[in-house]
């Protein structure tokens, strides 16, 4: 996409050329006050949708996601009904509960404590649709050889508490048979609302299904809970709301997973707080619709981690997970080491993979907007790590990503403003159509470009990318001016084996500290814009390759630009002032052939020295 705008301000620096160019070298507090409706819905400004009768926004009190009682994790033991299990068969004086051999079924509304072990039963829930229940687990065992061994057939509401200080644990024998209409489907199976919440543990066990599942909302507010399911681990149909709870999670396909195929506005997930390992051989959080993180701690892996980014999908999908992912290179996309003029292409056809043919494995996903507002993260993902279908904004929160494809991506508008982001492998650290900097402080590592504003939907790390300058291997490319870059504050360091700043429209910066330390091999450049690169503000240092090379095309304050020859990595590059005052010291982490530089204390018309290794030459500022 680059115009040749060749160092239109880049000055021959001869002295440099022999300085460098003979050189070698190595290259919460519980929401108890909220209120009683039930989890709203988390929707795009507008319109609105409603769950429950509660229509909220996606910038929305937390208290709206959760009723008071979601949090409720006490109980009357002398007006709860106590259930027995005695292996193949249960007891229980209640008139509100029938005993067939070894299948409890409970028919009404009230709290239930169950205790003991089933060696092959299930609790059925089958209650009037008006019902709340509680289920109290209290140090059970319950195990379905063909089916759930707790399935909520109906009711209003079901609450699972798990008792203060008990181990639980609920298992599938590896085959799911149907015995009503319902397709049962995971250990915990709920036609219904569902939540889960206590003090204790609750261990689930499901190789041929998922692990736990509603049909309308899933609501988890304390408790700990180790999941292992052939599929998604925790499903939502509605949406899935966490706060507080603690969850080691291995699943087949998605770790949590909301998706409703009737109603595109629900389908969200919303997570105020609490703790979540994630091993996913697919998403490890997965919305089919928006999704919002106020905080929590998270370390996902998914797909077997970022060694694994050229696999298209999951060679387990849904199988029991536990056998692990073949390792595998980049396939295409990448910028190659070797001058332009002896680049090695690709043989044939690279496939083009989409989300409809391959397991999608991405750390964090949203079909919708994504917003963050706090939390630490810890994602190695095959696929993307953070990723929107539409936009992603970061309003804080401590990232260390690991990527096999891109570290952040956004099909829109990728927005950070606030946070600490370490992105150590990236095939592009930050993607979108629109690229926003404000804030943060943010350090990342690309073996294509460090960050890219390109239209279109991503199809980029897996299998290449399109309408870029390789030609057939590209990905978003095709809008031009509608894409942008826009650094405003933060701190933003670029580490890049491809273009530093790449733009198929605009760049702007207008304040904050950018470094872009690029290499001299192949066809990149420091800055790469199609339409315009203004910097008005803020403090920029750039190096990289000469051949494609571009210099802001204006400034409101100076800018250097200078050829350089081909210096080693660590170099170190000195620009001083008239009066000999440092104005800036830098020594890049990568070859290069090219300096960029600009601050508020360059001043256009001032002659500035600039040294370079042992050279030095003097230079007026554009």
């Amino acid at each position: 996409m680059k115009k040749n705008i060749l160092l239109a301000l880049i000055l021959s620096f001869g002295l440099l050329l022999s300085g460098c160019g003979d050189q070698s070298g190595g290259n919460e507090d519980l929401l108890v006050n909220a209120p009683a409706a039930g989890s709203a819905a988390l929707t795009s400004p507008a319109p609105s949708a409603k769950v429950e009768g509660v229509s909220v926004s996606v910038a929305a009190d937390s208290s709206d996601f959760f009723s008071s009682r979601d949090f409720e994790v006490g109980y009357d033991e002398s007006i709860c009904a106590l259930i027995q299990l005695n292996g193949s068969s249960a007891s229980c004086s209640s008139d509100a509960v029938s005993v067939s051999g070894s299948t409890v079924t409970l028919r009404d509304e009230g709290s239930y404590i169950l205790s003991g072990i089933l060696n092959d039963g299930m609790i059925i829930i089958d209650a009037e649709k008006t019902d709340k229940l509680q289920l109290i687990l209290d140090g059970v065992s319950i195990h379905s050889e063909t089916s759930a061994p707790l399935y909520v057939r109906q009711a209003d509401k079901v609450f699972i508490t798990l008792a203060e200080g008990t181990e639980n644990s609920l298992s599938n024998g590896g085959s799911f048979i149907a015995i009503d209409e319902n397709n049962i489907d995971g250990a915990i199976f709920s036609k219904d609302d569902l939540t889960l919440n206590g003090s204790g543990s609750l261990t689930i066990t499901s190789p041929a299904g998922h692990g736990i599942v509603s049909k309308e909302s899933l609501t988890v507010t304390s408790g700990t809970y180790t999941v292992s399911a052939a599929s998604h681990a925790l499903e939502g149909k509605n949406d899935i709301c966490i706060a507080n709870a603690v969850f080691t999670l291995t699943s087949g396909k998605d770790a949590l997973h909301a998706e409703n195929g009737d109603d595109a506005a629900l389908g969200f997930i919303y997570i105020q707080s609490g703790t979540l390992n994630i091993s996913a051989e697919g998403d490890g959080l997965s919305a089919a619709s928006l999704m919002r993180i106020d905080g929590g701690s998270f370390s996902i892996t998914t797909g077997g981690g970022s060694v694994n980014g050229a696999k298209a999908s999951s060679d387990s999908w849904g199988a029991f997970p536990g056998g692990g992912m073949a390792g595998g290179k980049h396939q295409g996309g990448g910028r190659g080491g070797a001058p332009m003029d002896t680049m090695p292409q690709p043989e044939g056809e690279i496939p083009t993979e989409t989300e409809d043919d391959s397991t999608s494995l991405k750390g964090i996903k949203a079909g919708g907007e994504l917003t963050i507002n706090s939390g630490t993260f810890t994602i190695d993902s095959a696929d993307d790590s953070i990723h929107a279908n539409a936009s992603v904004t970061v309003n804080g929160g401590t990232f260390e990503i690991t990527s096999g494809d891109d570290g952040f991506h956004a099909d829109e508008t990728l927005t950070i403003n606030a946070g600490t982001i370490n992105i150590s492998q990236s095939y592009e650290g930050l993607e979108g159509l629109n690229v926003i900097v404000a804030g943060g402080e943010i350090s990342l590592t690309a073996t294509d470009d460090g960050v890219n504003a390109a239209g279109g939907t991503d199809s980029s790390g897996m299998g290449g990318r399109g309408g870029d300058r390789f030609g057939a291997m590209g990905g978003m490319g095709g809008t031009g001016s509608n894409s942008s870059i826009t650094i405003s504050g933060g701190s933003l360091y670029v580490n890049a084996s491809g273009d530093g700043l790449d733009s198929n429209g605009t760049l702007t910066i207008s304040g904050g500290d950018t470094v872009v330390c690029g290499p001299t091999q192949g066809d990149t450049s420091t800055l790469d814009y199609e339409s315009s690169g203004v910097i008005t503000g803020g403090t920029f240092i750039g190096t990289g390759a000469s051949g494609m090379a571009q210099t802001f095309s204006s400034s409101e304050q100076g800018v250097i630009a200078v050829s350089v020859g081909n210096c080693p990595a660590g170099t170190a590059i000195t620009l001083t002032d008239a009066k000999g005052n440092t104005v800036i010291s830098y020594s890049p982490e990568l070859s290069f052939a090219v300096v960029i530089l600009s601050s508020p204390d360059i001043i256009k018309g001032q002659t500035y020295t600039i040294t370079v290794g042992s050279a030095s030459g003097s230079f007026e500022a554009a």
